[in-house]
């Protein structure tokens, strides 16, 4: 399903799958779930980079490295409310991030605004949010 989706963005670059031990590992790691349609999505593509080089879905090993590093960040701490019920994994390049929130878990996507530390709904799921950035023609299309 997902490679049909990104095939239709011939622009865009996608990576083979995404190890699944390094997906139970981000899972561990972070104490959630990831969810259902990430998962899926890494398990035919680690990644997806738009025709602009943003990285709309980051591999598993940055899901991992970057999440740990939003929450164990102590200027993080100070500066922005918690990280810890959101599992970043994508951005727009120019420093916003996009999220799922996982406590409590839901499936749609959010955005986390790092000038102003608001998190906003940007989708309804994965597949909203991928046919949104990559139908878009610039980093703010969810403005």
């Amino acid at each position: 399903m997902w490679r049909d989706l990104i095939e239709s963005f011939p622009s865009d670059e996608s990576d083979g799958p995404a190890d699944p031990s390094l997906l139970d590992r981000i899972e561990s790691e972070l104490g959630q779930s990831l969810p259902s349609d990430l998962r899926s999505f890494l398990l035919e593509s680690d990644g997806l980079t738009d025709e602009y080089g943003t990285d709309v879905v980051w591999s598993a090993q940055r899901i991992l490295d970057d999440n740990m590093h939003f929450r164990g960040d102590e200027q993080f701490r100070s500066l922005y409310m918690p990280f810890d019920s959101l599992m970043f994994f994508g951005d727009n390049g120019g420093g916003d991030q996009f999220a799922f929130v996982r406590v409590p878990e839901r499936n749609e996507v959010f955005v986390w605004d790092h000038e102003t530390d608001s998190r906003n709904l940007v989708s309804t799921d994965l597949e909203s949010y991928l046919r949104s950035v990559l139908g878009s023609d610039g980093e703010d299309w969810y403005r």
